[in-house]
């Protein structure tokens, strides 16, 4: 089992950047593929990245060229780099690892406004 802990999400300028984390304690961090999802008010949840073990990533075509998802085996972490944010980027944004099962994060708020 994994237990996963977000930080980094908060308020953004439209343009500016934001860095999300999710720290991973449990099972070993390195077997699960990691992503990272996001649901806005009246939408439905939608996949924005994933990095599998071997650190191949995929990005969901509205954050494509701005966002990037890395990971760190090593301290258990996985990154979402979001640049030139915009108001439609607002939203919760959850940290999830599947490899068996799936575990959630508690998610993080990232709201774009000026």
């Amino acid at each position: 089992q994994v237990q996963l802990v977000e930080s980094g999400g908060g308020l953004v300028q439209p343009g500016g950047s934001l860095t999300l984390s999710c720290a991973a304690a449990g099972s070993d961090f390195s077997i699960y593929t990691m992503a990272w999802y996001r649901q806005a008010p009246g939408r439905q949840r939608e996949l924005v990245a994933e990095v599998a073990p071997r650190l191949s990533a995929t990005y969901a075509d509205s954050v494509k060229g701005r966002f990037t998802v890395s990971r760190d085996n090593v301290k258990k972490t996985v990154y979402l780099q979001m640049n030139n944010s915009k108001p439609e980027d607002t939203a919760v944004y959850y940290c999830r690892a599947t490899s068996w099962r799936s575990f959630w994060g508690q998610g993080t708020q990232v709201t774009v406004s000026s």
